[in-house]
């Protein structure tokens, strides 16, 4: 075998390594919200209904696109990069801290009390959100699951 097509081999494993990483970000995200997510933070994002919220994860090299709705049953996100998002989430952390930021949110109750958490990983630019930023945290509130009786028992 020649170098340029081990070198060639070895790019496209470490290719795949990262998209399997964020494909399984994104079904860990979509697995939570169905088992343990409330259904209230989705109704208000009926005004949204259809938009995209487009996460880049910086450390990963690598998209999720979440698509809005009203109804958390519809709930869906894919590996991939959106062609038109309402509002773009930059997590700008390394590959080994993205679970733990998302896993912060995630833990986070959504009241005012939870949004303060993004906020102290907005403030140094660990998070970064362009373009809507009402969207933004009405789809963060999505994604907080921490006041669910099942899930703070698991703590």
């Amino acid at each position: 075998m020649s170098e340029t097509s081990i070198e060639d081999r070895n790019l496209r494993a470490q290719n795949l390594v990262r998209e399997t990483k964020i494909l399984t970000i994104a079904r860990l995200a979509k697995m939570l919200v169905d088992l343990f997510g409330f259904d209230e933070p989705f109704k208000a994002l009926h005004k949204y209904e259809g938009e995209e919220v487009e996460m880049y994860l910086k450390g990963l090299d690598g998209y999720i696109t979440f698509t809005l709705t009203s109804d958390r049953q519809n709930f869906d996100c894919r590996a991939e990069k959106s062609n038109d998002p309402i509002t773009r989430i930059i997590i700008n952390v390394p590959e080994n801290h993205i679970l733990r930021l998302l896993s912060d949110i995630i833990r986070s109750k959504p009241n005012l009390i939870g949004l303060t958490r993004i906020i102290k990983y907005v403030i140094p630019g660990k998070l970064k959100i362009k373009g809507s930023y009402i969207t933004a945290i009405k789809f963060s509130k999505c994604l907080m699951i921490g006041k669910h009786d099942a899930y703070r028992t698991l703590m």
